[in-house]
């Protein structure tokens, strides 16, 4: 299984977490929970993508060689 999965992580939280967390008296950080909700989830989104894109063999650098035997 390859992290590419992980890219379905927060299309899953954002789409199918608000109605879960959609309630108007809970307040974090002065915003309502359901915005918090999406405002965290955009640096979570971005770390995932990161770590795909750092884990992702095509991205890997190869080393030339430089045919020196020693």
């Amino acid at each position: 299984m390859t992290l590419r999965w992980l890219a379905t992580l927060p299309f899953i939280a954002i789409l199918l977490g608000i109605p879960f967390v959609n309630r108007v008296e809970s307040i974090v950080l002065g915003m309502p929970l359901v915005l918090a909700w999406l405002a965290a989830w955009l640096p979570i989104s971005a770390l995932i993508m990161c770590v795909i894109y750092l884990c992702d063999p095509a991205n890997q650098i190869e080393q030339p060689d430089t045919g020196n035997q020693s």
